[in-house]
């Protein structure tokens, strides 16, 4: 039971990030700036964890070393990958930047295996190098896709390939955190020094946000992007870290191409192209070649798994 409420968290997750693309590129630029939008999604998100983390948990950072490796975690895990997400997202289409998001599994792999020092069987490495050539064409785009689809920018899709690498950075290093302490108490620390972080990037975008003319959707789209999408799915996630692994975590990254690029296309009106498959095809070829490769002492951290 304890694993299936974990799927089924992870599950949530992957729903509500692939309807996150479609929702909040409705709301940029015209109504919110990006940098604005981070700002507003990482204070609200931070009052709640506050909130809650009040009220139930009260624990304490023991140790310099752990509040150094927070700040890290806030950096990547909460700065540079929210801000290069929506900044991206704001600038390519929903069915890109989720295709894009699939190669973040391999990258957690790699990085797992960086930070444990441990060899890659060749499998692995051919796979990772096949997902990571599909990125990079959709990044540099060899087919001429951005130039016959409209809404789609080889900037805005380099932009979600460095939110994809800073996130897959951030499970792996904030994996030793979840083990010592409250998932309240990690994305409390991390919103709260991200805070410190967007606050110079976002502060001018927030303040010239025509508020009078919000309206009812609109006020829901803001309340789905803060609510769900940064204090209910960044809560799920830390607690689903404290039960599997990093990489079953950045696995059901998979739901969300799935579920984006239906909203985008029948929601949000955008057009779907056929070499968008050739590029998923080979992210996610890497990721199979990844998982199929022989495990000689597996992840370490998949023994706390």
């Amino acid at each position: 039971m304890p694993k299936l409420k974990v799927h089924l968290a992870l599950l949530t997750v992957g729903a509500i990030y692939g309807a996150n693309f479609s929702i909040a590129k409705a709301l940029m630029p015209d109504f919110i700036g990006p940098f604005g939008f981070i700002l507003l999604r990482v204070s609200g998100a931070l009052l709640l964890f506050l909130l809650a983390h009040s009220l139930w948990i009260r624990e304490k950072i023991d140790s310099i070393k752990d509040y150094l490796r927070l700040l890290l975690c806030a950096c990547l895990g909460v700065a540079v990958n929210m801000l290069c997400f929506f900044w991206g997202l704001s600038l390519t289409s929903p069915i890109n930047a989720s295709v894009m998001m699939t190669i973040n599994p391999l990258l957690v792999v790699l990085f797992s295996s960086l930070a444990a020092a441990e060899s890659l069987h060749w499998r692995k490495v051919l796979g990772i190098a096949l997902g990571l050539a599909g990125a990079l064409m959709q990044v540099f785009d060899p087919f001429g896709v951005s130039r016959s689809v409209e809404g789609i920018s080889w900037q805005g899709d380099l932009l979600v390939l460095i939110n994809a690498s800073s996130y897959a950075l951030y499970l792996v290093l904030v994996k030793p955190l979840m083990r010592k302490y409250h998932a309240f108490t990690i994305v409390k620390w991390t919103f709260a020094f991200g805070l410190i972080m967007v606050l110079p990037f976002g502060f001018r975008e927030l303040t010239q946000v025509p508020w009078h003319q919000i309206n009812t959707s609109i006020l829901l789209a803001l309340l789905f992007v803060v609510f769900g999408t940064t204090f209910l799915a960044y809560l799920l996630n830390a607690w689903s870290l404290k039960h599997v692994a990093s990489s079953v975590v950045g696995a059901y990254i998979y739901v969300q191409p799935l579920l984006a690029s239906a909203i985008a296309i029948f929601w949000g009106g955008y057009q779907g192209h056929m070499y968008m498959l050739v590029y998923a095809a080979l992210i996610f070829g890497g990721i199979f070649m990844v998982g199929s490769s022989p495990v000689q002492t597996q992840n370490q951290e998949s023994k706390h798994g």
